[in-house]
């Protein structure tokens, strides 16, 4: 098994760079451009997630950890921030807590396209903790 855990500021452009530690983490499973690809994607969901609707606009903490056991990769990205009211609601396509603001409601959506699991845990006021894993490499 190996894990590493990241913490960064929720500043926009620390999207990207979660991006790169996610994929550069994937890489000892040796995983398809596809599969790369589709990783990234999630895990970039969840960080905007994170970045965008965890805080609001004051500062905090985005958290992103990866465990690679077996044949399977594992995020987890996770806040202290608001909090969803209704992770139910939340995970609906074009489910959207910023109507005014040009999001697509699409991310949780776009996450359990991509990853095999994906579950989500949120406390108002205590924030939120999504987990994905996806196996590598094989149906």
């Amino acid at each position: 098994m190996n894990k590493m855990k990241l913490e960064f500021l929720n500043l926009s452009e620390n999207e990207a760079f979660a991006r790169s530690v996610a994929s550069a983490f994937c890489v000892q499973l040796n995983p398809t451009i596809e599969e790369l690809s589709e990783i990234k994607t999630a895990v970039s969901e969840a960080v905007t997630n994170s970045i965008i609707h965890g805080y609001e606009s004051s500062e905090g903490i985005v958290t992103l950890e990866g465990q690679i056991c077996g044949g399977a990769v594992t995020f987890i990205i996770s806040d202290s921030g608001m909090g969803i009211a209704d992770v139910d609601a939340a995970r609906e396509p074009l489910y959207t807590g910023k109507p005014d603001a040009e999001r697509s409601g699409m991310g949780f959506t776009i996450m359990e396209a991509f990853m095999d699991r994906v579950d989500v845990h949120s406390e108002i006021g205590k924030g939120t903790v999504v987990t994905m894993i996806r196996r590598i490499g094989g149906e």
